[in-house]
């Protein structure tokens, strides 16, 4: 399918490129072409570009086109304890709530709740997601069957898959579909034994591939993996070499500076998650830092448990509010850093090379932001109203892989989402009464 995209203010996310009016085109899943619009007019005078027969040509009047968020930390399949598992601290929260309503999900279940997620994402300009969570295959069919682009992750602890389970999975998502990728990742080091973490080093070094984690999201989580093995959890597990073909850290709340030599020494990705840190009340990641360390960050919405809400607009200004409270630093963290870190960090993080910025040849993963909106005028500077006033009722479009999810409102996802509304209701309804 061949696209235009004209008259649009145009944020590739190329470094040092600025806002510019101009095109997108867009062939299949790509992009074909982006151009200034004088640049356009210039080349289409100079070599008279052959006649497109176009499918879609669509006005953007104005508004702006730029990379979608990458949200690379979610459990998308728990939407369905939204509001049912709140207002307690993380070990009941997992303990109390969480863990005894998950045993009675089944994969079927997760693929509908899963579909839920993802269109709270296309709402909130959400183009890739980072999910871990209890049945990779059905999560998968899920994204597959609504257009989203899905890094799958292990979350292998003691009590559920297995490294065999694991390292199948590893290898049938990451040659079957362009949309679906799969990553090595186990729960967290206190929800896995020894023997199971030198497992997942050992397949780590195997297929020379990075690994990802919970890493010290609370204090009582550090002080009892220095009580068991006399180190912090992100020092336990490089004692392990767990890392040392790199991967990321879920949270890094409390952290040391031999934790961030830990980091930076194998080229580690943070992934903070503002929004669910502070209705658990975890505590503050310290951004700043890592930023001043040199270490990558990008953000999550962790899941709609802990969250509740999947709204990447709502974990920027997080981002960027906790950090300059905590530094007592109103400078403390730019606004155009933090959209970097929801947008290409996010990409990198996830091995999304193709999907980071907009140019030519990268995945037509793309959004629109209506700027005739109160909250985004007047435009002096786009960047950071979005990250300062921007919200999801800026989103007029979603697009993913070339394919329009969502526009103005309405969804393309393959069935009706009332379908989908009703079929978790009827899940959420049977969990409370077995």
């Amino acid at each position: 399918m061949n696209i235009r995209l004209y008259n649009a203010r145009i944020l590739t996310m190329e470094p040092g490129r600025e806002v510019f009016y101009g095109e997108i085109w867009v062939k299949n899943d790509k992009i074909a072409y982006v151009a200034e619009q004088k640049e356009l007019a210039e080349e289409w005078d100079r070599s008279q570009f052959p006649r497109i027969a176009w499918d879609i040509e669509l006005d953007c009047k104005g508004n702006l086109l730029m990379p979608g968020f990458k949200n690379a930390h979610t459990h998308s399949g728990m939407t369905f304890l939204r509001s049912m598992a709140d207002d307690m601290p993380l070990d009941q929260w997992l303990n109390k709530q969480v863990f005894p309503l998950e045993a009675k999900l089944t994969g079927e279940d997760i693929y509908d709740l899963t579909r839920l997620a993802v269109l709270e994402y296309l709402t909130s300009g959400v183009t890739s997601i980072f999910d871990m969570y209890l049945t990779p295959d059905t999560i998968a069919e899920a994204c597959l069957d609504t257009g989203m682009r899905c890094v799958l992750v292990s979350g292998l602890n003691n009590f559920s898959s297995s490294p065999k389970q694991v390292e199948e999975e590893f290898l049938k998502w990451n040659k079957k579909n362009s949309l679906i990728s799969y990553q090595l990742g186990f729960h967290a080091e206190y929800t896995c034994s020894k023997e199971l973490l030198w497992k997942v080093s050992e397949m780590a070094h195997h297929y020379r591939t990075p690994v990802y984690a919970h890493i010290s999201e609370t204090e009582k989580e550090v002080e009892e993996c220095k009580a068991r093995y006399g180190m912090t959890p992100p020092m336990f597990l490089d004692s392990l070499g767990m890392f040392d073909y790199g991967g990321g850290g879920f949270h890094c709340v409390h952290v040391t500076n031999q934790d961030l030599d830990v980091f930076r020494r194998h080229h580690m990705y943070v992934i903070t998650n503002p929004g669910s840190n502070t209705k658990l009340a975890s505590g503050i990641a310290p951004i700043a830092d890592y930023v001043r360390h040199k270490i990558p960050v990008a953000i999550g919405t962790d899941g709609p448990a802990s969250n509740n809400c999947l709204d990447m607009f709502r974990e920027m200004f997080l981002v960027t509010g906790l950090s300059k409270l905590l530094e007592k630093d109103a400078a403390s963290m730019d606004a155009m850093e933090v959209l970097k870190m929801a947008t290409m960090n996010g990409a990198k993080a996830m091995r999304l090379n193709r999907a980071d910025v907009l140019a030519k040849g990268k995945y037509a993963d793309l959004i629109m932001i209506d700027l005739h909106q109160p909250n985004m005028q007047p435009i002096h500077n786009i960047p950071k109203n979005l990250v300062y006033s921007g919200s999801k009722s800026n989103v007029c479009m979603t697009m993913i892989g070339g394919k329009i999810l969502y526009r103005n409102g309405e969804f393309n996802v393959g069935e009706d989402p009332e379908r989908i509304y009703a079929k978790c209701e009827k899940i959420v309804k049977r969990l409370l009464t077995e």
